[in-house]
Protein backbone atom coordinates (compact mmCIF):
# COMPACT_ATOMS: atom_id res chain seq x y z
CA UNK A 1 0.00 0.00 0.00
CA UNK A 2 2.95 2.28 1.24
CA UNK A 3 4.58 1.81 -2.35
CA UNK A 4 1.58 2.32 -4.55
CA UNK A 5 0.52 5.58 -2.38
CA UNK A 6 4.33 6.87 -3.11
CA UNK A 7 3.74 5.89 -6.97
CA UNK A 8 0.99 8.44 -6.83
CA UNK A 9 2.24 11.13 -5.47
CA UNK A 10 5.29 10.96 -7.48
CA UNK A 11 3.13 10.88 -10.75
CA UNK A 12 0.94 13.80 -9.33
CA UNK A 13 3.98 15.81 -8.84
CA UNK A 14 5.45 15.34 -12.22
CA UNK A 15 1.70 16.37 -13.79
CA UNK A 16 2.17 19.74 -11.95
CA UNK A 17 5.64 20.40 -13.30
CA UNK A 18 5.11 23.17 -15.76
CA UNK A 19 4.94 22.30 -19.64
CA UNK A 20 8.35 24.69 -19.75
CA UNK A 21 10.49 22.72 -17.18
CA UNK A 22 9.53 19.24 -18.87
CA UNK A 23 11.20 20.97 -22.12
CA UNK A 24 14.18 21.87 -20.04
CA UNK A 25 14.58 18.31 -18.40
CA UNK A 26 13.91 16.19 -21.26
CA UNK A 27 16.52 18.54 -23.59
CA UNK A 28 19.04 18.14 -20.53
CA UNK A 29 18.43 14.49 -20.36
CA UNK A 30 18.98 14.00 -24.34
CA UNK A 31 22.44 16.16 -23.77
CA UNK A 32 23.46 14.13 -21.46
CA UNK A 33 23.12 10.38 -22.98
CA UNK A 34 25.66 10.26 -25.74
CA UNK A 35 27.71 10.38 -22.94
CA UNK A 36 26.05 7.97 -20.88
CA UNK A 37 26.18 5.98 -23.48
CA UNK A 38 29.96 6.18 -24.64
CA UNK A 39 30.95 5.17 -20.87
CA UNK A 40 28.65 1.78 -21.22
CA UNK A 41 30.64 1.19 -24.31
CA UNK A 42 30.54 -2.59 -24.63
CA UNK A 43 27.24 -2.43 -26.06
CA UNK A 44 28.65 -0.33 -29.26
CA UNK A 45 27.62 -2.45 -32.26
CA UNK A 46 30.22 -3.45 -34.54
CA UNK A 47 30.83 -1.47 -37.97
CA UNK A 48 31.67 -4.55 -40.32
CA UNK A 49 31.58 -2.12 -43.57
CA UNK A 50 35.50 -1.54 -44.70
CA UNK A 51 34.77 1.52 -46.45
CA UNK A 52 33.41 3.59 -43.11
CA UNK A 53 35.90 5.23 -40.15
CA UNK A 54 39.17 3.70 -41.95
CA UNK A 55 40.87 5.64 -39.00
CA UNK A 56 40.07 2.34 -36.84
CA UNK A 57 40.30 -0.33 -39.03
CA UNK A 58 43.61 -2.08 -38.12
CA UNK A 59 45.33 -4.18 -41.04
CA UNK A 60 47.32 -7.18 -40.62
CA UNK A 61 49.02 -8.52 -43.48
CA UNK A 62 50.49 -11.45 -42.61
CA UNK A 63 53.29 -14.26 -43.20
CA UNK A 64 50.87 -16.70 -44.58
CA UNK A 65 49.73 -14.78 -47.27
CA UNK A 66 46.57 -13.04 -45.84
CA UNK A 67 45.59 -9.88 -45.12
CA UNK A 68 42.80 -9.28 -41.76
CA UNK A 69 40.66 -6.87 -40.71
CA UNK A 70 40.42 -5.58 -37.09
CA UNK A 71 37.55 -2.83 -36.10
CA UNK A 72 39.09 -1.45 -33.39
CA UNK A 73 35.82 -0.02 -30.61
CA UNK A 74 37.80 3.30 -28.96
CA UNK A 75 34.10 3.39 -27.46
CA UNK A 76 35.35 0.25 -25.83
CA UNK A 77 38.46 0.84 -24.37
CA UNK A 78 39.71 4.42 -25.64
CA UNK A 79 43.55 4.03 -24.24
CA UNK A 80 44.00 0.38 -25.48
CA UNK A 81 42.80 1.68 -29.20
CA UNK A 82 44.72 4.60 -28.79
CA UNK A 83 47.88 2.54 -27.88
CA UNK A 84 47.85 0.14 -30.57
CA UNK A 85 46.99 2.86 -33.05
CA UNK A 86 50.09 4.46 -32.41
CA UNK A 87 52.39 1.17 -32.07
CA UNK A 88 51.30 0.24 -35.52
CA UNK A 89 51.57 3.58 -37.21
CA UNK A 90 55.41 3.90 -36.05
CA UNK A 91 55.91 0.41 -37.40
CA UNK A 92 56.44 -1.59 -34.34
CA UNK A 93 54.32 -4.41 -34.97
CA UNK A 94 56.16 -5.12 -38.47
CA UNK A 95 57.82 -8.91 -38.72
CA UNK A 96 56.62 -9.55 -35.19
CA UNK A 97 55.55 -13.39 -34.71
CA UNK A 98 52.63 -14.81 -33.12
CA UNK A 99 54.70 -16.07 -30.32
CA UNK A 100 52.07 -18.13 -28.38
CA UNK A 101 49.11 -20.08 -30.68
CA UNK A 102 46.52 -22.42 -28.83
CA UNK A 103 44.65 -24.28 -30.84
CA UNK A 104 40.68 -23.92 -29.69
CA UNK A 105 41.98 -21.16 -27.95
CA UNK A 106 43.74 -17.97 -29.36
CA UNK A 107 46.51 -16.38 -30.98
CA UNK A 108 48.92 -13.99 -29.51
CA UNK A 109 51.56 -11.50 -30.79
CA UNK A 110 52.36 -8.24 -30.02
CA UNK A 111 55.99 -9.45 -28.55
CA UNK A 112 58.96 -8.26 -30.61
CA UNK A 113 61.20 -10.44 -28.75
CA UNK A 114 59.19 -13.47 -29.34
CA UNK A 115 59.20 -14.28 -25.76
CA UNK A 116 55.96 -13.16 -24.63
CA UNK A 117 57.99 -11.30 -22.13
CA UNK A 118 58.77 -8.06 -23.93
CA UNK A 119 56.70 -4.90 -25.01
CA UNK A 120 57.03 -1.40 -25.93
CA UNK A 121 58.73 1.19 -24.52
CA UNK A 122 56.18 3.02 -23.39
CA UNK A 123 54.06 3.16 -20.42
CA UNK A 124 51.91 -0.32 -19.13
CA UNK A 125 48.33 1.09 -19.85
CA UNK A 126 45.69 1.08 -16.89
CA UNK A 127 43.15 -1.85 -17.47
CA UNK A 128 40.11 -0.92 -19.14
CA UNK A 129 37.34 -3.93 -18.64
CA UNK A 130 34.22 -3.98 -20.09
CA UNK A 131 31.24 -6.20 -20.58
CA UNK A 132 32.37 -7.17 -23.91
CA UNK A 133 32.34 -10.97 -24.34
CA UNK A 134 34.97 -12.86 -25.43
CA UNK A 135 33.34 -14.41 -29.10
CA UNK A 136 35.04 -15.63 -31.86
CA UNK A 137 37.57 -13.25 -33.55
CA UNK A 138 37.43 -10.76 -30.17
CA UNK A 139 40.90 -9.22 -30.42
CA UNK A 140 41.50 -8.39 -26.53
CA UNK A 141 44.90 -7.08 -24.48
CA UNK A 142 47.23 -9.59 -23.03
CA UNK A 143 48.85 -8.82 -19.94
CA UNK A 144 51.15 -10.45 -16.72
CA UNK A 145 48.98 -10.97 -13.39
CA UNK A 146 48.99 -7.60 -12.54
CA UNK A 147 45.89 -5.87 -13.69
CA UNK A 148 46.84 -2.62 -15.25
CA UNK A 149 50.09 -4.51 -16.88
CA UNK A 150 49.03 -4.71 -20.93
CA UNK A 151 51.25 -2.73 -23.15
CA UNK A 152 51.48 -3.68 -26.92
CA UNK A 153 50.89 -7.66 -26.59
CA UNK A 154 47.32 -8.88 -27.97
CA UNK A 155 45.70 -11.74 -28.95
CA UNK A 156 42.69 -12.70 -31.57
CA UNK A 157 40.12 -15.53 -30.13
CA UNK A 158 39.16 -18.84 -32.12
CA UNK A 159 36.23 -19.80 -30.17
CA UNK A 160 34.08 -18.28 -27.76
CA UNK A 161 36.20 -17.98 -23.93
CA UNK A 162 33.68 -16.35 -21.62
CA UNK A 163 36.33 -17.19 -18.45
CA UNK A 164 37.69 -14.21 -19.99
CA UNK A 165 35.29 -11.84 -19.75
CA UNK A 166 36.10 -8.48 -17.49
CA UNK A 167 39.52 -9.95 -16.74
CA UNK A 168 41.21 -8.66 -20.26
CA UNK A 169 40.88 -5.31 -21.75
CA UNK A 170 38.74 -6.01 -25.21
CA UNK A 171 39.43 -3.72 -27.83
CA UNK A 172 38.51 -5.00 -31.08
CA UNK A 173 36.93 -7.63 -33.63
CA UNK A 174 38.07 -9.14 -36.42
CA UNK A 175 35.51 -8.11 -39.59
CA UNK A 176 37.14 -9.67 -42.22
CA UNK A 177 39.76 -12.74 -42.74
CA UNK A 178 38.55 -14.58 -39.80
CA UNK A 179 39.46 -17.80 -41.92
CA UNK A 180 43.33 -16.21 -41.81
CA UNK A 181 43.72 -16.11 -38.25
CA UNK A 182 42.70 -19.73 -38.64
CA UNK A 183 45.74 -20.45 -40.70
CA UNK A 184 48.20 -18.85 -38.08
CA UNK A 185 50.50 -21.43 -36.98
CA UNK A 186 50.12 -23.38 -33.42
CA UNK A 187 52.65 -23.51 -31.05
CA UNK A 188 54.10 -22.60 -27.71
CA UNK A 189 56.48 -21.21 -29.23
CA UNK A 190 55.31 -22.34 -32.88
CA UNK A 191 58.27 -24.36 -35.19
CA UNK A 192 57.37 -22.11 -38.17
CA UNK A 193 55.38 -19.29 -36.56
CA UNK A 194 53.39 -16.74 -38.38
CA UNK A 195 54.49 -13.00 -38.40
CA UNK A 196 52.87 -9.80 -38.65
CA UNK A 197 54.72 -8.73 -42.05
CA UNK A 198 52.75 -5.25 -41.91
CA UNK A 199 50.23 -3.69 -39.65
CA UNK A 200 48.68 -0.65 -40.93
CA UNK A 201 45.60 1.35 -40.30
CA UNK A 202 43.30 1.26 -43.19
CA UNK A 203 43.07 4.66 -43.69
CA UNK A 204 47.01 4.82 -44.67
CA UNK A 205 45.89 2.84 -47.89
CA UNK A 206 49.07 0.61 -47.65
CA UNK A 207 49.21 -2.00 -49.90
CA UNK A 208 50.08 -5.74 -48.74
CA UNK A 209 53.87 -6.69 -49.40
CA UNK A 210 54.60 -10.03 -51.11
CA UNK A 211 55.26 -13.19 -48.80
CA UNK A 212 55.59 -16.82 -49.47
CA UNK A 213 52.74 -18.93 -47.78
CA UNK A 214 53.81 -21.21 -45.49
CA UNK A 215 52.72 -24.74 -45.16
CA UNK A 216 49.70 -25.71 -43.17
CA UNK A 217 50.16 -27.17 -39.05
CA UNK A 218 47.83 -28.20 -36.82
CA UNK A 219 48.86 -28.82 -33.00
CA UNK A 220 46.56 -29.24 -30.34
CA UNK A 221 47.65 -27.62 -26.77
CA UNK A 222 46.26 -29.10 -23.70
CA UNK A 223 47.37 -26.37 -21.39
CA UNK A 224 44.54 -23.78 -21.81
CA UNK A 225 45.35 -21.99 -18.18
CA UNK A 226 48.30 -20.10 -18.43
CA UNK A 227 47.48 -16.21 -18.17
CA UNK A 228 47.24 -14.30 -21.48
CA UNK A 229 50.47 -12.33 -21.11
CA UNK A 230 53.57 -11.38 -20.67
Amino acid sequence: MFKATLAFVTLTALVAVPAQALRSRKAAAEATAPADSAALGAYTPVNYDLTQDRENILVLDLSNGQRVHIRLMPQWAPEHVARVKQLATQGFYNNVVFHRVIDGFMAQTGDPTGTGQGGSSLPDLKAEFNPQPHLRGTVSMARAAAEDSANSQFFIVFYPRFSLDRKYTVFGRVIDNMAAVDAIQRGEPPQNPTRIVQASLASENKSAPPVAPQPAQTITADDLSRPIGQ
